[in-house]
Formats: structure tokens, C-alpha cells, sequence
């Protein structure tokens, strides 16, 4: 195992201010404009390193060390391409950081727990996008999180079928198990940081996004956070047996391994290049990588575990944005997204019946415009648009409550519009980042959607009154129940309407394109 970043602390010289004794130990942060961030806390008893590389997280045990918690820690393994690995990465990345205001107060605050994106496939709590300094610093009320999870070859892959994989049955949902190993650390150790173990909300976007929406059908899970933030994630970010099986067939012939010994012997890089070159998220927008529908980790249908009421007891607030695959259109240009989308058409038109083709065929055709126009509109709707809105769907019929919106603004970038992710950097309020959206956000815009993010948190309800409301007119969030209301986060004019007038899904050719998943 690679040296930590942060080290022990053995002559006691340290600022006893910034120091929070935890189960695994006590934590020394860094303060920085009134806000005290710990980052670098390892969330697990031994790093998934050697022998437990594809195994479940184990959990901490008790020390009365001294750390610091100055630095990010590695990234996890994964290719190339993401900014959270400037940081460097590693096999050993369970770590997780925390901020909050450096005030006292004797009320517990509310607690959010930040899960990254990047398709199951890259990612690092270290992406300078994802920093809450500043999120803390506008809203002292409330303590953030972020933690890490294994995520690609290391976080999800099949193994139980190979001669000796009988012990590895947690290892396609790793990464998940990962972020409940971090979400019982947060519940044992936040108190002592000033946050509330009974009030925690878990917000995530794309496959972070998934993942939130995932982790309420684990058994044992609800007893560490009572709400869910996800944005641009839904169930339909899954995958079945067969897919995950034939996935690492694919890498094992790539590599000439036929076991699990012989797969632990492979270098985390040669990993990585390996991927890179089939599979990788930066190089050929490979998409393959998500949790398993294994029937033992999740339910074999999540769609019908929601509408049998598993998170009544949970309340969600989520969505999706206007025209999300611009954002790869517009990453990959127009030539590589055509021979992508086309091929990935292709694979899902063999999946349907004759009368399920003819119903997308339908729908492709009456979209005008440019090559691309047809595929990005309907793979928005697969992947993201139309799973958001049958998660709303499913939760409200089994007895749950949703939030939903429709996110509007569009990118000043070309192609982009108002892709995926583009709304990242409003709600972690740093405007200055810009390779997205090409430009900030309108400052009040920004700040309300923060504002209505972090009510949902303290409250479950995102609702603002007009004394709340930045703009100064209150804002009264509608749940999405049977007449299907949905926030419309437009730049200029925040307001409810029913997905009847706003048409974010095609009901009757692309809906049931939520049952095939996404790979």
C-alpha cells in the first residue's frame, strides 16, 4: 500500500481547536475563511489493497491516534482522463472529507453526504468542482461530506462465475457497499463534528445520482439517511448478470487471465490501460460499467421494489436537465457522437419487439434538425429524462414523496446546451468554473437553487418562503404526485408546472425503454 497523504500526528503539537475525535481516531482540519474542512479520513479499518482487492469494505476499528486531515487522499483506480486524479490515484481511496462553519452552536445540523458522478467509471472526491468551501461559507447551517468508492474494474465487476470466485459475490456492488461503509461512519462519528446522525441527506449526480436512488434498497441502509438528492441518476443505471459477465469476460481475454489469482496478480495500471482502451469513459464513451441487479445486493426489478413502497419511508428530491447528452455531443464533437450513438441504437433496437422498434423508429424520426439530433434526444430520454421521471412515478405510487424538477439553463458552449452536469457548478457555488456551461449562472438563480437544496436538507420540503427566497418571492415547491407537478428551474422565471405542458418523456414511445435499463 502507497504512503497516506496525511500523517500521524506523535508530538502532540497540534491545534487542539481543529481536532475532532473520532471512532478510528482524532482528526486534525485545516480552518480557512471561518470554514474548517477534514479532509483525507479513512472511513474503513484496512484499505481494499492485496488480498482484499474485490472485497467487501471493512470497517474501522477503534484508535486513539492523532491524524492529520489536511489533504484530498488518492483518487480510486481507474483510466485516465478525470480531474479528481491530479491528485494522484490508488487501490487505497476510501476516505472521505467533511466541512463545516467554525462556530458553536448547541443544535446538531443537518448533514449531506456529496456521492460523485462519472458513470461508475472515474471520479474522485479531489475534482476541484466538488470542493464545499464555498457552499459552506454561504450556508453555515449545515455540515457537507463527501466521500469516496471504488469505482470501474475495482468498484463493479463480475466474478462469481470464474472457478475460484465463489468468495467474491460482493463484487459487482462494491462501490455501493463502499459508500455505506462511509455512510456508517458519518452516522457513528458526525455528531462530534456538530452534524445530526438522524438528519442526513444524500445527494449524488449522474452514477452519483444512481447510486442515492440505489441505496435505499439495501437492506439495512435507511437507518443512516433520511432523504435523497438525485440528480440526473436514476435505478435504470443498472445492469444484469449477463452484461456484467460478459464485460469481464471481454477484460480477462484482454488481459490472458482465466481467474480470480491470476486477475489479483494484473498491476492496478495495467488495469487502467486495459480499460482505457475498451471501455474508458474519456477515450470511447464506454458506459458499460454499473451496479448489478444481482438479487442479492439489489432487487432483480428496483423499479418494482419503489412501487412496493422500499423508501416510503424516504423523501427524494430529483430530476433532470433539458437536454442532457449534449454534453457528450459537445465533449466528443459530432462525428465521434454519431458513431457511438448509431452502434448504441443498434444494440438497443435488437432488445425490443418489432412494435417497441417501430415505436422508437417513430419517435426518431419526427425529431428535425441536425445528424445528431434524433439519437441525443433519444438517448436523453434513455438514460436519464425518462428513468427520472418513472423513479417519481414509482416512489409516489408506493407511498413515497418526490421533489421533481426540470433544470433550463443552457450553456453558452457549443452543442452543449443545457447538458448533463451543467448544473454542478451553480449548486456548489463555483461559478468560476465554467469548461460546461461556458459562462456563470445568474448570481440570484444560483443562490435560490442552493437555498431550496439545503431547505430540502434541513427540512425535506424545498419549498422557500419570499423572507427566504434570495429573489425576495417565495417559492412553493409542489410534490410531483398524481397530477405529475415538476419545479421548471428556468434562469429567469423558477416555477412549477405539470410534465403534461413541459413534455420531459415521450409516454408512449420511449417510457417503456425504462424496462430494457441502459446498457
Amino acid at each position: 500500500m502507497s504512503e497516506s497523504v496525511n500523517k500521524k500526528i506523535t508530538d502532540g503539537n497540534y491545534d487542539k481547536t481543529l481536532a475532532v475525535k473520532c471512532v478510528n481516531g482524532t482528526f486534525v482540519g485545516k480552518k480557512t475563511e471561518g470554514v474548517i474542512a477534514y479532509k483525507g479520513i479513512p472511513f474503513v479499518g484496512q484499505q481494499p489493497v492485496g488480498k482484499l482487492r474485490w472485497k467487501a469494505p471493512v470497517d474501522v476499528t477503534p484508535s486513539n491516534d492523532v491524524y492529520e486531515a489536511y489533504n484530498y487522499e488518492k483518487a480510486p483506480v481507474q483510466a485516465p482522463g478525470d480531474p479528481a486524479i491530479e491528485n494522484g490515484m490508488g487501490e487505497d481511496c476510501l476516505y472521505l472529507n467533511i466541512w463545516r462553519a467554525d462556530e458553536t452552536v448547541t443544535e446538531k445540523k443537518p448533514v449531506i453526504v456529496w456521492i460523485y458522478g462519472g458513470g461508475f467509471e472515474v471520479g474522485g472526491t479531489s475534482d476541484p468542482q466538488y470542493d464545499c468551501h464555498s457552499l459552506v461559507k454561504e450556508n453555515p447551517d449545515v455540515i457537507l461530506v463527501s466521500l469516496a468508492y471504488r469505482v470501474s474494474f475495482f468498484g463493479f465487476m463480475h466474478l462469481s462465475h470464474l472457478s475460484d470466485g465463489k468468495d467474491y459475490q460482493d463484487a459487482p456492488n462494491l462501490g455501493l457497499l463502499d459508500q455505506l461503509m462511509g455512510l456508517k461512519w458519518v452516522h457513528e462519528n458526525i455528531a462530534n463534528f456538530g452534524g445530526d446522525p438522524d438528519n442526513v441527506t444524500i445527494w449524488g449526480e449522474s452514477a452519483g445520482g444512481a447510486s442515492v436512488t440505489l441505496l435505499p434498497l439495501i437492506k439495512g441502509s435507511h437507518q443512516y439517511f433520511k432523504r435523497v438528492i438525485a440528480q440526473s441518476g436514476a435505478p435504470a443505471q443498472t445492469r444484469s448478470e449477463e452484461q456484467a459477465i460478459a464485460i469481464t469476460d471481454h477484460v480477462m481475454k484482454e488481459l490472458g487471465c482465466k481467474t480470480v489469482a491470476d486477475l489479483l496478480k494484473v498491476s492496478a495500471q495495467e488495469f487502467a490501460d486495459t480499460w482505457a482502451r475498451l471501455y474508458g469513459f474519456y477515450q470511447v464513451l464506454g458506459i458499460r460499467t454499473f451496479p448489478e441487479r444481482d438479487g442479492r445486493c439489489l432487487p432483480l426489478n428496483p423499479w418494482e421494489a419503489y412501487a412496493n413502497g422500499a423508501a416510503k419511508d424516504i423523501t427524494f428530491l430529483q430530476g433532470c436537465n433539458k437536454d442532457e447528452m449534449n454534453t457528450f455531443l459537445g465533449s466528443i464533437g459530432v462525428d465521434r457522437w454519431n458513431a457511438w450513438a448509431n452502434q448504441r441504437k443498434a444494440e438497443k433496437l435488437i432488445q425490443l419487439t418489432d412494435e417497441e422498434k417501430a415505436l422508437v423508429e417513430s419517435y426518431c424520426n419526427d425529431i428535425q434538425g441536425e445528424s445528431y439530433e434524433p439519437t441525443v434526444r433519444l438517448f436523453s430520454q434513455i438514460m436519464f429524462q425518462v428513468p427520472q421521471i418513472r423513479l417519481s412515478e414509482e416512489q409516489t405510487k408506493g407511498g413515497g414523496k418526490s421533489y421533481t424538477y426540470l433544470f433550463t439553463p443552457e450553456s453558452s458552449v457549443p452543442l452543449i446546451k443545457c447538458g448533463h452536469i451543467t448544473e454542478l457548478s451553480a449548486l456548489f457555488n463555483h461559478p468560476e468554473i465554467t469548461a460546461f456551461t461556458g459562462r456563470a449562472y445568474d448570481e440570484t438563480f444560483c443562490k435560490t437553487m442552493r437555498k431550496m437544496w439545503i431547505q430540502f436538507a434541513k427540512t425535506g420540503n424545498p419549498s422557500l418562503t419570499a423572507e427566504m427566497s434570495p429573489d425576495g418571492k417565495a417559492k412553493e415547491w409542489p410534490l410531483y404526485d398524481t397530477e405529475k407537478k415538476v419545479m421548471v428551474l428556468d434562469e429567469q422565471n423558477i416555477h412549477p408546472a405539470k410534465e403534461s405542458e413541459l413534455k420531459i418523456v415521450d409516454w408512449e414511445r420511449t417510457y417503456f425503454l425504462t424496462n430494457y435499463y441502459m446498457p
